[in-house]
């Protein structure tokens, strides 16, 4: 493991998702899953979140996307709450769920405008 990539990749995990998100899900891995969670830590938020050539709104609209096109609709909340915290807007959300029911289809548009919804409205968007 790099640990300066491990720890890049820990704080820039917890600045999107939530530290306490974060230290619970590292603190309940156990043997199996936590090599895992390491080298995820590691490589998607160290390496893959590491750099600064694309900014932080910009890679969380696109990971809203793509997580969109995959239908994991919990990891898709969980995003959704980390790029409010990277800056995306109300507007900038809307327009990718947009992009969302285009590409992915106006069901998986419906479902992620029902999610949004939510989210805003517990975050004092909406």
């Amino acid at each position: 493991m790099d640990k300066d990539r491990f720890e890049l990749g820990l704080n820039q995990r917890k600045a999107t998702l939530g530290a306490e998100y974060v230290e619970n899900t590292l603190q309940s891995a156990d043997d199996f899953s936590r090599p895992f969670q390491e080298m995820m830590t590691e490589w998607c938020w160290g390496f893959g979140w590491g750099d600064d050539v694309i900014d932080l709104k910009t890679r969380s609209l696109m990971n809203l996307t793509m997580i969109a096109a995959l239908g994991k609709m919990q990891e898709w909340e969980l995003h959704l709450k980390g790029a409010l915290k990277n800056g995306a807007s109300v507007e900038e959300i809307r327009a990718a769920i947009h992009a969302i029911a285009i590409y992915c289809g106006v069901p998986q548009g419906v479902e992620c405008f029902r999610i949004a919804r939510e989210v805003l409205k517990a975050e004092g968007k909406l």
